[in-house]
């Protein structure tokens, strides 16, 4: 399907658009520190699985029509946007009741409930929606085999270095919420912490206004 040379460049690219830190390295850092490892790994299986659903979406040619559509990007963009200021306005609403009850073990949450929000968060980024059409078609063989396949093994590729590159993430976050879960006051902020950097993405998101071109 593909050649040694093409997948190999491809992964390269793939790697540094993907190490760059963007919106969801900002959302794994932010769920990592407010929720601790577990949650920060579940908050990534669960953009993981969104991110797949675009994948999809892109391969089948659902990927090009929302890019084409102004309308449609810009209400997956502010869907998106608000899911994530709406989580950050929460966590430091709650940044005092995160205090009390994270002195010990971290807070617990429902698995199901931390891969939904993580799924939302994937499924509504506009910004993947752009790299998946801007790139994968760059290394597409009109004369290997399905188009498709080869965008979905493509997109399937991105995801997996992203996982790699956010569990990093997580691991170091989670580790610096320990250090400041010493401190009742350091939960508190490490809390507000978390939701202003979710807030934050949020912004941006409403603010990003590139849009791939498709010609």
């Amino acid at each position: 399907m593909f050649s040694v040379e093409t997948l190999a460049t491809f992964v390269v690219a793939a790697f540094v658009m993907v190490v760059i830190p963007g919106p969801t390295v900002l959302f794994t850092i932010g769920r990592a520190m407010a929720l601790g490892r577990l949650g920060g790994f579940l908050s990534i299986l669960g953009t993981a699985l969104g991110s797949i659903v675009l994948v999809v979406g892109v391969a089948l040619g659902v990927g090009t029509v929302v890019a084409q559509s102004i309308v449609l990007f810009t209400i997956v963009k502010v869907l998106g946007a608000g899911y994530l200021i709406y989580l950050g306005v929460q966590a430091i609403r709650h940044r005092k009741d995160a205090a009390e009850s994270m002195s010990g073990p971290v807070p617990r949450r429902s698995g199901g409930r931390l891969l939904a929000e993580g799924f939302v968060v994937g499924v509504t980024n506009p910004k993947s929606i752009a790299f998946f059409l801007a790139i994968l078609p760059q290394f597409v063989d009109l004369h290997g085999g399905s188009v498709p396949a080869q965008l979905f093994v493509l997109g399937a590729i991105v995801v997996a270095i992203g996982v790699a590159c956010d569990a990093v993430w997580v691991l170091l976050a989670s580790g610096a919420r320990d250090w400041f879960g010493r401190s009742p006051r350091r939960i508190e902020a490490m809390s507000a912490t978390g939701g202003g950097l979710m807030i934050a993405l949020g912004a941006f998101l409403l603010v990003w206004s590139e849009k791939p071109s498709t010609a």
